[in-house]
Formats: structure tokens, sequence, C-alpha cells
């Protein structure tokens, strides 16, 4: 008995340690913490000046100022609303569609609480940065007519009922979660999200004085070929970083990145070079944007082939999109937002449910789940999305015009948005 006793004692003492370990905090990992927080530094670089220059070199030298201001005050404008009740509303705990304001101004929030392995305020700013770029691509669609005022009421009121839920609905455990919806890093939340408003905003301020019988012309295509390296870059961190950790998942995701994107540009430059008879600087850049959409939603659950192949379906579906599709639907989109965006947001997420099996050199799906119903699960997630934001778009730019109004006056818009908006000129006269 007495060394029945002993021995349990020893094996009490043994366990001690883990005990401990078990009920001590959480800590977070500094490999990861400091992996987030470069992620998220290539997150908003992404943004300014990624996005802005590559907007402001498709669109003529008179509005350049406008959009870089747009871009650049819309950022600032999500980055406050993020923190004053963003954050909150997109992930802390609710119900299906919205979360409580239980993390309004970050309250509730100590400065050592931990996400997963790194700190939860690196988590509020990486996220922030998502929902900084989502915003910053809707305005190339709406470019060189609107007036400044009505974007910053669109954003707030986008931002709330649009962009937070959905962000909740697939990365926060609601709805498309608990459905099995796969988007790893944006492919519905970011740019099918954007896409459709845009497209809806597009059609509310109407075409641009001159659309259809002037050349609109990309008025700088270096600017526009900075833009995009710049967005290239910045996309390991969007992709890689929604690892969450600087484990094989973000190794995954960052070869994934490379690879369909690199398929994509030559999609998109072989595709231009057999229809138009000449390969172009500009097919070249909105192939790496092409790839860098399609392959978003895809590049943590596919295999290096999967992400090969949906880039090179995502560079000639752009190809299409900017094309074909832009035609039927009549609609000015000066960036081809939804053409890109749009277009391969859809074919990226769709082909995730293919390719995410593991008999394609995915890493699986969830138990039970068959590629058919993943496919299913991955349709049903882009519709929503598209009826979600586009309703949500439709009534914010409507009350934009209702209290601003949409467009400057068309005197406004000939002379150029920079010195009318903004009392400023991109170049010497």
């Amino acid at each position: 008995m007495n060394k029945m006793l002993a021995k349990l004692g020893l094996t009490s003492l043994a366990l001690l340690p883990s005990l401990a370990m078990a009920a001590a905090p959480a800590v977070a990992d500094k490999a990861d913490n400091a992996f987030m927080m470069i992620c998220t530094a290539l997150v908003l670089f992404m943004s300014i000046p990624g996005i802005a220059l590559f907007y402001g070199g498709l669109i003529r030298g008179k509005n350049v100022l406008s959009m870089l201001t747009q871009v650049a005050v819309t950022f600032s404008l999500v980055c406050v609303l993020w923190v004053v009740y963003g954050y909150s509303l997109a992930f802390s705990e609710g119900n299906a569609f919205f979360g409580g304001f239980g993390w309004a101004m970050l309250k509730n929030i100590q400065l050592t609480a931990v996400m997963g392995s790194f700190y939860q305020y690196i988590h509020v700013a990486f996220q922030a940065s998502f929902a900084c770029i989502t915003v910053g691509l809707i305005v190339g669609s709406i470019a060189e007519r609107i007036r400044f005022s009505a974007v910053l009421i669109f954003v707030g009121v986008w931002l709330t009922l649009s962009y937070l839920p959905i962000a909740h609905m697939v990365w926060a455990g609601g709805f498309l979660a608990q459905d099995g919806a796969l988007d790893f890093a944006g492919g519905t939340v970011v740019h099918i999200n954007a896409a459709v408003a845009g497209l809806v905003g597009a059609y509310l301020v109407g075409k641009r004085a001159g659309f259809g019988k002037e050349a609109f012309k990309p008025h700088n295509l270096p600017m526009v070929f900075t833009g995009t390296a710049i967005l290239y870059v910045g996309w390991f961190g969007f992709n890689a970083g929604s690892a969450s950790a600087a484990n094989e998942i973000a190794a995954l995701a960052f070869l994934n990145t490379v690879v369909a994107t690199a398929g994509a540009v030559l999609a998109w430059t072989f595709g231009e070079w057999a229809v138009r008879g000449k390969p172009s600087l500009l097919g070249a850049c909105s192939g790496f944007i092409a790839g860098l959409v399609a392959i978003t939603p895809a590049c943590g659950y596919v295999g290096v082939g999967g992400a090969l192949i949906i880039g090179l379906v995502g560079g000639l579906a752009g190809l299409w999109g900017v094309t074909t599709l832009k035609k039927w639907l009549r609609v000015d989109d000066p960036c081809d937002v939804f053409g890109v965006h749009g277009v391969c947001g859809i074919v990226g997420c769709i082909l995730t449910g293919v390719f995410a099996s593991s008999s394609l050199g995915g890493v699986g799906y969830a138990q039970g789940v068959t590629m058919g119903h993943q496919v299913w699960v991955q349709l049903f997630s882009v519709g929503l999305t598209i009826v979600w934001s586009g309703v949500v778009a439709f009534i914010g730019f409507k009350l934009a015009d209702m209290i601003v109004g949409l467009r400057v006056p068309e005197e406004h818009e000939r002379e150029g948005l920079d010195v009318n908006s903004h009392g400023e000129n991109a170049y010497n006269q």
C-alpha cells in the first residue's frame, strides 16, 4: 500500500508541470507575432500606395489626384470606424450575421490578449487592412465623376452593412462558416463583395461624359505597373498572412500565390495576343491582378497543381470579363473592378471547391463532405455575397444621392475632379 501511494505521489508530482502549463495564460509566439506584423504592413502597403497608384494610372491625368485622395481618405475613414465598432461587429461573439459591441473601441481587449499564437491587437490591425483595401477597390468603378462627399457617405453605410456581416459570416464562425464555405483570404469577403458594390455604383452614378464617343485611355502606364508591382508584393501578406501563423499552410499559400499569378499573366498575355494581335503591358498587369484575385480564396486549401490551373483559368476569365462581359453589361467601370475582381473572385471561389480535394493535391474536405457538396456550398456563398453586397450598395449610394448627390456637375467633370473637387493639379499645365 505504501509503495502504491508513493508511486501515485510521484505520478502526481510529475503531472504538476503540465497542469501548471494548462492553467497558464496563452502567450504569443514571437515568430508568429513578428510574421503577422510584417503581413499586416504588407497588406496596408497594398492600399497606400498600391491600389492608389494602380487606379491612378488607369484613369485620365486630370482626375489622378482625386483617385489618390479617395483611396487615402477612405482608407483612414475605415481605420477609424474599424476601431470604433467595425472589429467588434465583425469578430466578437454574436449571431450568425453580426458580432456584438463587446469590443467596441477595443474595450475588453487586454494588452496581452492573444488571438491564436499572436497578440490580438495585431489581429485587429491585420483585419483592418483587409477592410481598407476592400473599400479602396470599389472607388475604381465610380472614378472620374462622383462627388467626394458621396464616396464618404457610401463607405460608412456599406462597410457597416455589407463588409462587416460578410466578414463575420465567413471568418468569425457565422452563417457561411457554419455552412462549410471555404474562403482562405477573401474571395467572397473582399473581391466579390467589392466588385458587386462597384458595379452597382457604376450603374447608379452613370457613364462618364463622352463615354463611347471619346477615347478614355490610361494616362500613365508606368504608374499602373508600379502599382501592380506593389500589389503583387503586398499580396503575400494578404494570402500567407491568412494562415495566422508562420507555418506550413502559410508556405503553401505563399507558393500558390506565386504559381497562380504567373499562370494568369501568361494566360492573359497570350490570350490578348491571339485576340488583338499584340500583347500589352496593361494586359500583363491585369493578368497579375487576375491571378492574385483568383487564387486568394483557394491559396491555403489547394495544391500547387491546382493553383496553376486556377491561375490559368483566372487569367482567361479576367480577359473575358474586361472585354466581352463589360460590353454585355454596358457599364462604365473605368478600372474594370467587376471584370477582374468580380469575375476572377467568382472563378476562384468555385474552383476552390474542386481543387481542395485531396485526390487533386489539396488539403482535403471536412469529414463526410464530397466535391459536389463543397462546390454547391461555394456557389451558395458566392450568390449570397452578390445579393447582399448589391442590395446594401444600392441603399448606400441612394442615401448618398439623397444627402449630397452622386455626380459632380458636367462642367466640373470635363475640366477634371483634381482642380474642381480638390483645388490641385497633378501635372504642370
